[in-house]
């Protein structure tokens, strides 16, 4: 059986990334308390059930300690456990919650809501080292609909790489593994006719390569990646996620990621988001 857990910080998109595996055809069950999460596998298991969603979060309270525990054991039935936790900054959260007048399932009268949403962090601490971390701070809807998607259909067996581009001026993603910078090599922002493309753009591309600097930066990463990728592999694994960030997360960064994710695609599964870009 194929097993999708879907956990993360209230008000990040847990919603959605339900509907979409419901939609993708997974039997899904929000908010299991966690205590029963082996049970109900063993259960839906037993009954041929082929591909299974389940959300749980810190409304189980005080079980999220025994998650790590609890994955060993659902691993050790043979059955194809996937994690996925979502998260975003405090301040995103607070707005989602104040524009939708939702109440934080652990804030009170004498609970603030940042309060809450700190209180929920630690609580989930457990999880998300040990899951595939999608930081939704800047994203849409539809962009996290589309990674969702992108992410279970991937081959569980083979790691998955992702590149990841964004602009420092907009926060460092919460979801990154290894994080390189480049804003140090020239930037196409000053250059009034590039300006409104992005790295995906031929112009852009051709300013970037005429910088042996960038040339010499990409190799650098490039070489960083292949020479370590072994030993995330042997750590077993899933998702390596591997962030470029420049100043606004448009022309710099994009090429190098689409450059790096053309580089590894012919012998690893590869992933690439433009955070900046999503919502265009």
């Amino acid at each position: 059986m194929r097993l999708v857990l879907v956990s993360g910080l209230s008000g990040s998109g847990k919603s959605i990334a339900i509907a979409v595996l419901e939609d993708a055809g997974y039997y899904c069950i929000d908010n299991l308390p966690l205590s029963l999460l082996v049970a109900v596998a063993d259960h839906l298991a037993a009954q041929g059930m082929e591909r299974v969603a389940i959300a749980v979060d810190a409304r189980s309270g005080g079980d999220m300690d025994l998650f790590p525990e609890i994955l060993e054991s659902l691993r050790a039935r043979n059955l194809d456990v996937r994690v996925i936790f979502l998260e975003a900054k405090n301040l995103t959260l607070v707005k989602r919650f104040s524009e939708t007048r939702r109440r934080h399932p652990l804030s009170g009268e004498s609970v603030s809501l940042a309060e809450a949403i700190e209180t929920e962090r630690e609580l989930l601490a457990h999880i998300a080292p040990l899951a595939h971390r999608i930081d939704t701070s800047d994203l849409s809807p539809n962009a996290l609909r589309l990674w969702i998607k992108e992410l279970v259909l991937k081959d569980r067996a083979r790691i998955t790489l992702l590149f990841e581009s964004f602009g420092f001026k907009h926060g460092i993603p919460l979801d990154a593994d290894l994080v390189f910078d480049v804003r140090c090599l020239p930037n196409p922002h000053y250059i009034a006719e590039l300006r409104p493309l992005t790295g995906c753009d031929r112009p852009v591309c051709e300013y970037i390569e005429a910088s042996p600097d960038a040339m010499a930066m990409l190799a650098e990463i490039r070489g960083f990646v292949e020479n370590w990728l072994p030993c995330f592999i042997r750590d077993h694994r899933a998702y390596l996620t591997v962030a470029i960030g420049c100043t606004g997360g448009r022309h710099r960064s994009v090429y190098f990621v689409e450059q790096l994710a053309a580089a590894f695609r012919a012998r690893e599964q590869v992933l690439v988001r433009h955070r900046e870009l999503a919502g265009e």
